[in-house]
């Protein structure tokens, strides 16, 4: 079977990406699972290679099927949107900003004509997509809105483990607002129809506790008695498989040990706290619910580092390495 072809736009030009792009391609998992087709900017990635030291040739290509797979070539799709005159590294700039975008949606272009089998993205900046007025917070929302998805569901995995997230980018008074017997119920349901559509389908979704303790059935916190309970009760009723609220101090720890095929975490913090201690580098996001596959390293543009070389690759060869186990599920 062939390889999976794999969509990797560059990120924020003046941020790593391109730097653990270049690095990611000439990995040895990676040059052995996978195609990989860079969406970015012939001239950032010229001096990302040279910034890495990296043995690469860029060969430009307009499609995929264009690519030249061997080892030491890196398949660029070049959008030549980068001014070098006006591009600083390791500066938010509109420019850059905007690039970005371009990178990403382009990349689901492909996906979304089945040119490539998935999309592995790379650092993004939300103050620089602003200076370029794009009117995104980030990349789920584009992806939402580019594959007409309402809602995408963001899941991580790390280790085997799995977790979905109730809410996202809202504050944490908002968060506690949103646990609501329906949403719950929703998002349950919709992140058993996207585990199903990575080829999981067997286990128990497990969800989080809110409070401490999960409230101790009312003692401090009434949430779980009001609104996680009776979800989780209906849900058992229809026939889904799903238990909670389970404290959130040991929840994350029984899904690691394989009691649990997920963990629906109730806000955006206690989710991310439990899967980046356990492993930083190989936190990897999914984005869920959506016709496209989308892996992704989860750490920023680390604009201080920029330009120096040092950027570890692990995530990005771990984002890659997680689109090509779930590809064969999207490929059309």
């Amino acid at each position: 079977m062939n390889r999976p072809l794999i969509a990797v736009p560059i990120g924020d030009p003046a941020g790593i990406g391109p730097e653990i792009v270049a690095k990611a391609v000439v990995d040895e998992v990676v040059r052995k699972d996978a195609r990989c087709v860079i969406i970015g900017d012939k001239k950032i990635m010229e001096n990302a290679i040279n910034i890495t030291k990296t043995d690469l040739t860029i060969h430009v290509i307009s499609h995929p099927s264009e690519g030249n797979y061997e080892d030491g070539i890196l398949n660029l799709i070049d959008l030549d949107n980068i001014n070098m005159d006006e591009f600083k590294m390791g500066e938010v700039s509109g420019m850059c900003g905007k690039a970005a975008f371009e990178y990403i949606e382009k990349s689901i272009e492909l996906a979304n004509a089945g040119e490539v089998a998935a999309v592995a993205t790379t650092p993004i900046n939300k103050e620089a997509l602003k200076a370029g007025n794009i009117n995104f917070i980030g990349h789920t929302e584009i992806f939402g809105e580019l594959t007409h998805t309402e809602d995408p569901l963001t899941m991580f995995e790390v280790r085997g483990m799995r977790v979905f997230f109730l809410s996202r980018h809202v504050s944490l008074r908002q968060a506690c607002d949103m646990v609501k017997k329906d949403r719950i119920k929703d998002y349950v349901k919709r992140c058993m129809e996207a585990l199903k559509k990575l080829g999981v389908e067997d286990g128990t979704m497990a969800i989080a506790g809110l409070n401490p303790h999960s409230g101790e059935h009312g003692l401090f916190g009434d949430e779980e008695v009001n609104e996680v309970m009776p979800a989780v009760e209906e849900l058992q009723a229809e026939g889904y498989k799903v238990v909670g609220p389970i404290g959130a101090d040991s929840v994350f720890h029984m899904a690691l040990q394989g009691r649990f095929n997920s963990v629906l975490s109730l806000y955006h913090d206690q989710g991310h706290i439990a899967t980046k201690t356990l492993d930083f580098e190989r936190t990897i996001a999914i984005t869920g619910g959506m016709p496209i596959l989308r892996t992704s390293v989860d750490h920023g543009t680390a604009m201080d580092i920029a330009g120096t070389g040092i950027a570890s690759a692990v995530s990005m060869i771990e984002a890659i390495r997680l689109a090509v186990k779930y590809a064969p599920n999207f490929m059309k």
